[in-house]
């Protein structure tokens, strides 16, 4: 029996799903079927060149700093369109994403400070751990949305639809809630220190 303990794997992320199974395929990786493939091993010369000639950018998984470029509001309109849903930490830093439908839309981890996304359709959609302080989100449908450990930090959110949301960990201070339906939301370990819940229904 090998009591060994297994070597560590290298998981990155690139920025589309076609660059992800390329560069499995040159590094001898193995491809999720989505945007992220996981390496027996880090080689970052190797992971640099493959990029380099597959015209990509990348990012270590949970990178505490996404090294991704901006991502296009276009370019993001245009992968929706044609089915892509991963979106996995991308830079849409004040982008402006109002009034669209993104439902089911994987961003955990992507970069939504003071974007505009009001009246948004974000049903069903991952925001784990997205980075979203002061972001318009008002009038926005959350509905059943996965927004774990998020920081949302002095967000509008008023007159939003977060009813079955799972808001656990979620960082909410001085965010305006004005409004907003969180009935069936799950709350646990939520930061609500200086928010404004005039009007919100929880019940």
């Amino acid at each position: 029996m090998n009591w060994l303990p297994p070597k560590p794997e290298t998981v990155l992320l690139c920025d589309s799903i076609a660059a992800a199974s390329e560069m499995a395929f040159m590094l001898g990786g193995e491809w999720d079927g989505c945007n992220s493939l996981v390496l027996p091993k880090s080689d970052k010369v190797a992971i640099e060149t493959a990029a380099s000639l597959l015209e990509t950018s990348w990012c270590y998984q949970k990178a505490a700093e996404p090294v991704l470029t901006r991502l296009g509001v276009d370019e993001l309109l245009r992968r929706y369109a044609a089915g892509d849903r991963y979106f996995v930490n991308a830079n849409l830093r004040c982008a402006q994403l109002s009034q669209l439908c993104l439902e089911n839309i994987d961003l955990s981890y992507a970069k939504l400070n003071l974007a505009n996304l009001s009246g948004t359709n974000l049903n069903k959609a991952i925001l784990a751990a997205a980075q979203m302080q002061s972001a318009n989100l008002s009038g926005c449908k959350l509905h059943k949305s996965q927004i774990v450990r998020a920081n949302l930090a002095g967000a509008n959110l008023s007159n939003a639809n977060l009813r079955g949301a799972d808001l656990t960990n979620v960082d909410l201070s001085n965010a305006d809630l004005t409004n907003a339906d969180l009935r069936g939301a799950t709350l646990g370990k939520v930061d609500l220190k200086k928010a404004c819940l005039d009007g919100a229904i929880f019940e």
